[in-house]
């Protein structure tokens, strides 16, 4: 199946409420367990590129005292939407800053963050460069990355027999999202092209389930 790109920012108040209200319980606890399993506990800094409403975030900061997180979204109704849940944890507040940009406005200090991550932020972006090219410009050397996104199926009717299994009870809304997101999603092979492409090869390229890839592991001698 051609990929078909999806709107880049999850930007509609109805949108992004739906999406901060379903039940990512189990993913976003794995995607902060995947982390911890493949390079410790994290402490230090973390980007997380692309943190919607900032759950996992919030996740991550819970679990390490010692770490702090700049999380960065492009659409505004998702950082406002971290906002108010930041805003619930006060005891948090000074290890989690929330910053609404795009990949290609955003600036923040270069080679500063021990971690970079990301959870199905690749497959809303019309052109996956800047994305990987954020990676390499703001981890250290020798940071840790994990980015987690979805699979694109070979059909569209695997999209929607994925959609159906995991997505059955979930509103009408979310379902379309998710359908939209499996048609724009790119494929490990590739993530592969786009990692040798922008310098990152020494990354890992693995499928995770039937319908997500990771890629994972630590930055040697890039930056910039």
């Amino acid at each position: 199946m051609e990929r078909i790109p999806e709107p880049e920012l999850m930007d509609g108040a109805e949108q992004a409420l739906a999406y901060a209200q379903a039940d990512f319980e189990e993913p976003n606890s794995r995607f902060v367990e995947t982390f911890v399993e493949r390079f410790g506990e994290p402490e230090g800094t973390m980007l997380d590129l692309g943190c919607g409403p900032a759950d996992i975030p919030l996740r991550f900061a819970r679990r390490a005292p010692g770490l702090t997180v700049t999380a960065m979204d492009g659409a505004a109704e998702m950082i406002s939407l971290g906002a108010r849940a930041l805003s619930r944890e006060p005891e948090l507040a000074g290890r989690v800053q929330l910053v609404c940009s795009t990949l290609q406005r955003l600036e923040l200090p270069a080679a500063s963050y021990d971690a970079v991550v990301s959870n199905s932020l690749l497959h809303h972006l019309a052109e996956p460069g800047p994305f990987w090219q954020a990676v390499r410009r703001y981890a250290r050397p020798g940071a840790a990355v994990l980015v987690m996104d979805l699979s694109r199926p070979e059909s569209a009717v695997a999209a929607q027999s994925i959609v159906d299994t995991y997505a059955a009870e979930e509103p009408a809304i979310l379902r379309e999202d998710f359908y939209n997101s499996l048609c724009a999603a790119f494929t490990p092979e590739e993530v592969r092209a786009q990692l040798e492409a922008a310098g990152l090869g020494a990354l890992a390229v693995e499928a995770a389930s039937d319908r997500h890839w990771i890629v994972s592991g630590r930055l040697h001698g890039v930056g910039g």
